[in-house]
């Protein structure tokens, strides 16, 4: 099975996409995780930067989040068909509002499985803070609810909706594992979505808290025969990355952080596959 690391987008908007596709590929990325610029010209010139390296897109909705439910339903149908006219490898969707009603955030996700049907690009559906699935024992219910939905899943959201490390809660854990398609690589702490760098020793308990899922969900693909598993690094700037007062500066690289994620994985799961 392979493993294939995709890099965000986020945070390095300001790198023209000729330059950041090139700096991807030469990492030893796989691919992009971006939004799908609305503007035709810059959507152009995303999809060459990337065919030119040979780098995958998974396309990342974020942008639905008018509260007038019916406008945010066909805002949301819309930005879909949008996303999977340029055929990425599958939509990553942020999908609903935490205040919805659970039938009207159910309404989204039935929408988005008749965008995938029609189009053939998968939608998945990230763990989210503010949107349906901001708390893991929300999110047990709607995967009870739908048994055809499918998951991004981001435990840095749960832990610090929670304000704990889930113990208490692994029934929805076990099912989110065992729902999840797609991993967001970040890693979270009771007080926050985000420690300020993996790397440091403080942070060990938390990192091998989510590790530990990651294998899991690496285990269940391999053991199901899966061709691929797709993971994104996906530690954010500031205000995600902690910053000092006063000057602002991050306290960490963004950058740095993910290739090392990125390494770190590949490392776990493609050079010494669990047997």
């Amino acid at each position: 099975m392979d493993v294939l690391f995709f890099c965000p987008r986020w945070g390095q908007e300001h790198v023209p996409w000729p330059v950041f596709a090139k700096q991807v590929k030469d990492v030893g990325y796989n691919g992009v995780e971006a939004g799908v610029p609305a503007d035709d010209r810059e959507r152009d010139t995303m999809l060459e930067a990337l065919a030119a390296n040979g780098l995958l897109l998974v396309a990342q909705h974020w942008e639905t989040v008018t509260p007038d439910f019916e406008a945010h339903l066909a805002a949301y149908v819309e930005r879909l068909h949008r996303m999977a006219a340029v055929a990425p490898l599958f939509i990553n969707s942020q999908t609903g509002r935490d205040f919805f009603p659970m039938e009207q955030n159910i309404r989204l996700i039935t929408a988005a499985a008749e965008v995938a049907a029609a189009t053939g690009i998968p939608v998945y559906h990230e763990t989210h803070r503010g949107k349906f699935s901001f708390a893991a024992h929300i999110t047990h219910a709607f995967l009870q609810q739908v048994p055809e939905l499918q998951l991004t899943l981001d435990l840095s959201h749960w832990l610090a909706v929670a304000e704990s490390l889930l113990a208490e809660q692994q029934p929805a854990v076990s099912l989110a594992i065992e729902r999840t398609r797609h991993i967001h690589a970040r890693v979270g702490h009771p007080e926050g979505p985000q420690i300020s760098d993996p790397r440091a020793p403080e942070w060990e308990e938390v990192l091998n808290l989510h590790l530990a899922c990651w294998d899991k969900i690496y285990r269940l693909h391999k053991d199901a025969g899966a061709k691929q598993l797709t993971i994104t690094a996906e530690f954010g700037p500031p205000p995600y990355m902690p910053v000092l007062p006063y000057t602002q500066q991050p306290v960490a690289s963004q950058w740095e952080i993910n290739c090392y994620m990125r390494s770190l994985l590949s490392s776990r799961y493609n050079h010494n596959p669990f047997q």
